[in-house]
């Protein structure tokens, strides 16, 4: 565990049995919140930490909650706080208090809560905590350039702290703008950090009196969420690393308010796999971008899991949200950065693919396949009805899926050029280029290649090397060169060139799908479609 005190850092021993610092008192509830704010997108960083949040809560019987911390009204997003709360449910992760479920401890927007933090403001300066500081910012910008010349941390000098009553007096006479700020105190007490261990920061010999109240009457992210975290009745804070260093900010705040603090736990950085930090800048680590490529929220968390910690197992590749709640231990989250590699997506995605074929999720994924294919590729698929009806029926469907399953990432996949031939029946400009690329009688070909496929038994075609046998015995029997045979059959099948063998096309799309296709093309063929012998 870490030891910090005044921005050193020290190797100390914890206690032994870290499971105890996660207790509650007796009779009280665990209850934790996930409090972003509404300045863009959920990206991985924040799912980790409502993730986390909501399998501590779970995993305690206890209840996660979702608050919007909408206090800095310069940076808003409009429909960002939707946008989370879409996001969270797309995810799995169940919200049991907040802006649209409501609860006993609201609001849950920090913004119509103003009234609160002035009432808690009010009982700061009566006891001697806060003060007002009218220090304009020209003068605090002048401050903190001096403290850069000087190659120093920026800080603010307390100068408001020591004004008389009577010089706070003749300023609000004067309606002099102001700010509300903290009285920091030396503070070399340790608190302990369930992940980390003892923490010891003195936060007053680094850094000048926060501000609590902003001249435009808003609180602070320190303020808001210290009030709201009590009177929400908060009894763990899990939240990010980068916070740690604000937490014996926040304890001082409870022991000048003579209230109780949470236990605080934070969660390491997140890097990529270059060790570069994680930045919600980064376009592709937005929990939408993930959505929109066809990743499953099962793989998104996967990822999150197998590269953290904090599970009693190895591995949590293909658990549901119920099994990571019941191995989830925060005492075994480690202090380690945590390395995402992006690329494992992939991966999981497919054996989540491969999970849900063999479970009884099965029908959703169909389902969803099918409203996949018919969206992405309504412009293109066959105006015949019962035509449309076979590509689009369950059982082709799962077949389609149980032959694509190591072959695909996402159901996206499926829509691909590549992959269109499962779906799509040859453009008519394609068939004139059939007749067009061979000599010889293309129909009467087809013709035979169709009643002959009809005739051969199921085994037979659901075998991929038996029906390649086959297929070489067609082209003998046409008295064609195999590869020709092949060629035609592709572009007859499928319109492609290159692609899957031949073969293992028909495997895919069937002995009924593949006859009625090349009974299709048949018909379509300019009447003197001919095929070369040779």
């Amino acid at each position: 565990m870490l030891l910090r005190r005044a921005g050193m850092t020290q190797r100390v021993v914890p206690p032994c049995g870290c499971r105890r610092y996660c207790t509650t008192d007796e009779g009280s509830e665990v209850r934790v919140r996930f409090a972003p704010s509404p300045t863009g997108h959920l990206h991985l960083g924040g799912l980790r930490t409502a993730l986390y949040n909501f399998l501590f809560a779970r995993s305690h019987g206890g209840k996660f909650i979702l608050r919007i911390e909408d206090t800095d009204q310069t940076r808003l997003v409009p429909g960002a706080a939707e946008k989370f709360t879409q996001m969270l449910d797309w995810a799995g992760i169940g919200i049991d208090e907040g802006p649209s479920q409501g609860g006993s401890y609201g609001p849950y927007l920090q913004s119509n809560r103003l009234d609160l933090y002035w009432h808690h403001i009010e009982t700061l300066l009566q006891n001697g905590s806060a003060y007002r500081c009218f220090c304009s910012p020209k003068r605090l910008d002048l401050l903190r350039k001096d403290a850069l010349r000087r190659r120093e941390v920026p800080k603010y000098d307390n100068r408001c702290r020591h004004l008389t009553a009577e010089d706070v007096d003749r300023k609000l006479k004067e309606n002099a703008p102001y700010v509300i700020r903290f009285k920091l105190e030396s503070h070399k007490e340790p608190w302990q950090d369930l992940v980390y261990g003892p923490i010891v920061y003195d936060v007053a010999s680094i850094e000048g009196d926060p501000v609590l109240l902003k001249t435009d009457r808003f609180p602070t992210y320190h303020f808001a969420n210290v009030v709201d975290d009590h009177l929400m009745r908060i009894s763990h804070v899990l939240r990010g690393v980068e916070w740690q260093n604000s937490t014996t900010k926040h304890v001082l705040l409870y022991r000048a308010f003579n209230w109780t603090p949470p236990q605080f736990a934070h969660l390491p950085l997140l890097l990529n796999k270059d060790g570069t930090k994680l930045s919600k800048r980064q376009g592709d680590i937005h929990v939408e971008h993930f959505k929109s490529c066809g990743y499953f929220p099962e793989s998104v968390i996967s990822l999150l899991t197998t590269a953290g910690s904090g599970f009693d197992v190895q591995q949590t590749g293909t658990m549901t949200l119920d099994d990571l709640v019941t191995h989830f231990d925060i005492s075994r989250v480690n202090a380690h950065s945590t390395r995402i590699d992006l690329l494992r997506l992939d991966a999981l995605n497919q054996a989540h693919i491969q999970q849900k074929l063999n479970s009884p999720e099965r029908a959703g994924l169909i389902a969803t396949a099918k409203h996949l294919v018919r969206e992405s590729l309504k412009e293109r698929l066959h105006s015949d009805n019962s035509l449309q009806d076979e590509i689009l029926s369950d059982d082709y469907i799962g077949a389609v899926l149980d032959w694509s399953q190591t072959r695909i990432h996402a159901l996206e996949d499926l829509t691909k050029p590549e992959w269109e031939f499962i779906w799509v029946i040859p453009s008519t400009l394609n068939l004139t280029q059939l007749s067009a690329n061979f000599g010889g009688d293309v129909r009467r070909t087809l013709q035979r290649t169709v009643d002959e496929v009809g005739t051969m038994s199921h085994d037979t075609f659901m075998t991929l090397d038996m029906l390649s046998r086959q297929l070489k015995d067609l082209a003998k029997s046409h008295d064609l060169k195999y590869s020709t045979y092949m060629h035609l059959l592709r572009q007859a099948v499928s319109g492609l060139k290159v692609g899957p063998s031949v073969a293992e096309m028909m495997t895919v799309l069937g002995q009924e799908n593949t006859t009625r296709r090349l009974q299709y093309v048949i018909d379509h063929l300019p009447r003197d479609s001919a095929v070369a012998s040779s």
